[in-house]
This record gives structure tokens, sequence and C-alpha cells, in this order.
């Protein structure tokens, strides 16, 4: 725990006050907290979370290209269904189940490789995954990178005000933050890189690798539907990119207790599950804060999870070597009368489901 509170780099504000409070800056104080470090000129430590908005910049001409110039009702459900459900469900399963939690286990690195790269590379590893381990350690509680209570704000912009790792860690503890990557394909920065870039991320590498995904994918769009098809699905992902970072204050009730009983079983954080997020994108995001190692967080029937049905779909065809499914445990645990989980009975430990007729 004590090298997770230190593991971020702390904003100029501060995570908490000397009573152990959140602090909750003013929106003027995070926005000038966001620009400060953008500024490359100023530090190149800030090179990550300038690269990760500048490529949020590069991709907003395609979109405005689309709406005024290549509009079509055929391009409209393209965007959204690249936007809504491939970018999201595909967020879902490289930067939160498998970089992040490990949920499940690639047979090799070439289906590792096919999956990161499945869609447009825009948000890096780096900035997500190490302070997602924060999030969960000190979910809603002060040095949480995106805690809702600090508000819109401050979870909007956390992973610039928030996210980055600290710039001076000891060879120790930049050793066991790289160990929270190794199984990415990332390859890390040497200490001696480290203490020059302030990233676990090699510039030249990142930045190579992402001209190479994007160049492959303008490729394959173009030769399906043209440049119309380019600037609908490119500025699709543009518009993904700014609204997922909305997710996490709208996933933790804006800071409110908006938890209801026989659908939000996880009391230890504010995290709700929210029919859309979970229906595009598998993020069934209480059922996530209970079981966090779970491949599988749609427990419930109507938990569509696009997510889980990827990795299982992997698994049967063997591009997957094992994960985790806590499926089964939450009903054991949570579900232990027809009456507090009406769609399924315990018998002898098994989880029976049951017909809606039959419950009655």
């Amino acid at each position: 725990m004590t090298f997770l509170k230190n593991v971020l780099e702390p904003p100029t504000y501060g995570w908490r006050n000397d009573d152990g409070d959140l602090i909750k800056p003013s929106v003027s104080s995070i926005l000038k907290e966001f620009f400060n470090r953008l500024n490359v000129f100023k530090n190149k430590k800030n090179w990550l979370s300038f690269t990760s908005w500048f490529l949020v910049l590069c991709l907003a001409p395609f979109l405005f290209l689309f709406i005024f110039k290549y509009f079509s009702i055929a391009g409209l459900v393209a965007a959204f269904v690249y936007s809504m459900i491939v970018m999201g469900t595909h967020g879902t399963i490289w930067h939160h189940r498998y970089c992040t939690h490990r949920a499940y286990k690639f047979s090799n690195n070439f289906w590792r490789f096919f999956t990161q790269n499945l869609t447009l590379k825009i948000i890096p590893e780096e900035i997500y995954a190490v302070s997602h381990h924060v999030h969960h350690a000190l979910s809603d509680q002060p040095g949480d990178p995106y805690n809702a209570q600090g508000g819109f704000w401050y979870c909007f912009l956390a992973d610039v005000n928030h996210q980055p790792i600290a710039r001076n860690l000891s060879e120790k503890d930049y050793n066991k933050c790289t160990s929270l990557m190794s199984h990415t394909g990332v390859t890390p920065n040497t200490y001696a890189q480290y203490k020059k870039w302030g990233t676990i991320a090699n510039p030249a590498r990142t930045i190579i690798g992402i001209i190479l995904n994007w160049g492959f994918w303008f490729a394959a769009f173009y030769l399906i539907g043209g440049f119309a098809l380019v600037c609908a699905l490119f500025g699709a992902a543009g518009f993904w990119a700014v609204g997922v970072r909305t997710f996490n204050y709208e996933g933790h009730g804006k800071g409110k207790d908006m938890r209801k009983d026989g659908v939000d079983y996880n009391r230890d954080d504010m995290s709700i599950n929210q029919v859309w997020p979970g229906i595009v994108a598998g993020e069934w995001h209480n059922n996530h804060h209970l079981f966090p190692k779970s491949a599988r967080s749609g427990f419930k029937p109507y938990q569509v999870d696009m997510a889980w049905y990827y990795i299982k779909f992997l698994s049967i065809i063997g591009a997957v070597s094992s994960y985790h499914d806590s499926k089964k445990q939450f009903y054991l645990e949570y579900c232990d009368a027809p009456l507090k989980c009406e769609d399924v009975l315990i018998v002898d430990k098994d989880v029976v489901l049951v017909p809606e007729l039959v419950k009655v």
C-alpha cells in the first residue's frame, strides 16, 4: 500500500489535507495543473501526457471532415459502432482486464500484439495501467487518481494531472513499477532512461508504434470505404478518446452514493453498474470492483459483456491459455437465496439459472 500511495506524481495542490481529507481543488487550479503538465518545452518529462492529448487533436480534423464533407447515415452508423462498441470494448479487453488486472493470459506474443492493435492506439498503456492499480487500492479515497468526489474536471483531466508515474522513484520502486507492466509487451526504459524521460515507456518506441498502428488502420479503412470511411472512423476514435475520460466520474456516482440494492453488491466504494457502459463495453463497474481480476464482469443474464465474449472466443481457439471467471463465486457469495438474486438458485453449492416462470 505504501508503494501504491507514492507511485504516482502528486499534483501541486496535493492529494489530501493535514486532516487526511481529500483536497478538492478549484476548476482553475485543475486547469492550471493540466496545461503545466502538458508543457513539453518546460519539462520534457511531460512527453507522454502531451502525446496522449496530441493524438486527440490529430483526430479532430477527421471528425470535422466527416461532419461537414463526408457525412452519410451509413458513415454515422459505422462511427457509432466503432466509437461506442469497438473502441469501448477494446479498452475493457486490453487496458482494463489485461494490462491492469491480468485477468487472462495469452498463449503467445502474437495474440497479445494482435489484441493490443485491434483498434487505433490512443491511450498509452502506462498512463492507464499503473494508475488503475492505485485507483483500486484507494478507491474513492484521497490519492485515488480519479476520485469522483473531486468533481467532473478532477476526473476528466486525471490522465494528465493525476495518473503519470512519480518522477523521483528509487531504482527499487521503479523496478516495482515496471513489474506492473511486464506482461504488456511494453519495453521499459532503463532506470537511467527513466530519470531522463520520467516514464516507463520509451518515447521513440512509443511514437513509432503509434505511427505504424495508425498507418495500418488508415490503409485498411481506406481500402474498405475510401477517405470517407477513414474520416468517419478516425473521427469516431477521437470522440471516444474524449468521452472515455468522463467514465470514472459517472461510474462512481458523480461523487455521490448512487448504489442500488440488488444491483450494486460491492459496498466498499461508490462504483455502480450502469447499463449503457455495460452493454457497449462490458463495463459493469460495480461487479468489476467486486471481482477486479475476473475476465468477465457481466454476471447476471441481462449483463451483456462483449469483452468477455472476445476473451472466451480466444480461449476456445487457443489464443488465450487461461483466464479468471468469477461468475460462480459471485452467485455463491452474493446470491445465496432466490429472493436475494432472483435469476439463480443455489443447489448443493452449484449455480442453477432458472427461467422467469419457474421462479414464481
